[in-house]
């Protein structure tokens, strides 16, 4: 039997560089408010908690910091009885720095992590090496769920391995600069309805080391419809996900049944 539909909260805001008191006071205060509207969990954009400037992270965050920056975003979470999808730079065991999103509970345990696969323009390219792992699939409140960042949502194979995989909530931290309005409001919508899956992708605003951030932060549904979309301005967005959506669409038209690996492998695909 299904439950009822799931709150999600996203968290559109402008992030300091390195300040990151400043940035977990803020994600910290977004939790506080989701939880009071009884969200079961916050969605931050992509690398949040240290700001989006990839070369002077990797030049100026001490790595031995990650752990205890974790341990507090965690702590958020519990604090506040919400769960929470965080991004980070993460150090691989061979010292590679790669882009990450963890998605905690609301006791902080950790459920999911990712990380990025496909990096976008020369700053991360400088700055960090892709990651390979394919989407992971975790049950979250009934609903099958996976992540990606950024730049993975604008490929059909990404999300199509999520859902595949048997997801069918996928959460986006991001970080799209101004000027790309099409990504949110025709290639997200896209990719959930190819998908049959909600898509909830979590943007900044403002400036950050001379970028300027586009906003507009959206939540899509399995048919392609928005559920939420916000503005250039930062806000918390909400989207209620109805957990037998994805099922629905799935059987309305089966796209991921009548797919034909075997036809697609002999096109090179």
């Amino acid at each position: 039997m299904e439950g009822g539909p799931v709150l999600l909260a996203v968290l559109q805001a402008n992030s300091a560089i390195l300040d990151v008191e400043a940035n977990c006071r803020t994600i910290a205060a977004a939790a506080r408010d989701a939880a009071a509207r009884g969200a079961a969990v916050l969605v931050t954009p992509e690398l949040f908690a240290v700001g989006y400037a990839p070369r002077r992270v990797r030049a100026e965050l001490e790595p031995s910091l990650l752990p205890a920056l974790q341990e507090r975003l965690a702590g958020i979470a519990r604090d506040n009885g919400i769960a929470l999808v965080y991004s980070l730079p993460r150090v691989t065991g061979q010292g590679d720095w790669q882009i990450s999103a963890t998605l905690v509970d609301a006791r902080g345990n950790s459920l999911l992590s990712y990380g990025k696969v496909h990096l976008f323009g020369p700053d991360e390219r400088a700055a960090f090496s892709p990651a390979g792992e394919r989407p992971a699939v975790v049950d979250f409140n009934g609903i099958p769920t996976s992540m990606v960042i950024c730049y993975d949502v604008e490929f059909p194979e990404s999300v199509r391995a999520a859902a595949v995989g048997g997801a069918e909530l996928l959460l986006v931290p991001t970080a799209l600069a101004h000027g790309f309005d099409d990504v949110p409001q025709v290639l997200l919508r896209a990719r959930a309805l190819e998908s049959q899956l909600t898509i909830a992708y979590a943007n900044h605003t403002g400036e950050e080391d001379g970028c300027k951030f586009l906003g507009g932060s959206v939540v899509a549904g399995p048919d392609g419809g928005l559920l939420a979309e916000a503005g250039g301005e930062p806000q918390l967005l909400y989207a209620e996900v109805d957990p037998g959506a994805a099922a629905r669409e799935r059987r309305s038209v089966p796209y991921l049944d009548e797919r034909r690996p075997d036809a697609y492998r002999s096109w090179g695909l």
